[in-house]
């Protein structure tokens, strides 16, 4: 890994369906993801999806990247939310290599160019 490296993950429609099935698997019904009358109630347009859906997209571009082992640490910070219907792409770039350690910038960002994620990871290069 050499600083300026990036990787790019483009993600499919994040559809209605999309966020039922992840509010199935993940336990999280929060209803400002999957009824759009819940969300209209509380001046909401309508649903968005989950923060950690979005992080786990973003954790899937850096196990695309490297194997999981070598992930030190990942963390993220939710900047904005994903409206349903978009087509989020997620980017890593390498911007610090300290001997065995490379330091990567994420983020997560609409087409519009919102960005909803920014995030850091250290991994092992080799």
């Amino acid at each position: 890994m050499n600083v300026g490296d990036t990787r790019t993950l483009e993600l499919p429609r994040i559809s209605r369906t999309t966020l039922a099935l992840y509010a199935g698997a993940s336990g999280d019904h929060n209803p400002a993801h999957i009824d759009i009358d819940a969300c209209r109630e509380v001046g909401i347009d309508d649903v968005f999806a989950h923060g950690m859906l979005s992080m786990a997209h973003l954790g899937r571009l850096l196990t695309d990247w490297v194997p999981q082992s070598r992930i030190r640490s990942y963390s993220v910070r939710f900047a904005a939310v994903t409206p349903v219907n978009t087509e989020p792409t997620c980017r890593g770039t390498v911007v610090r290599v300290e001997g065995s350690l490379a330091h990567l910038d994420l983020t997560t960002t609409l087409p519009d160019g919102t960005v909803t994620l920014r995030g850091t990871a250290v991994v092992t290069t080799t």
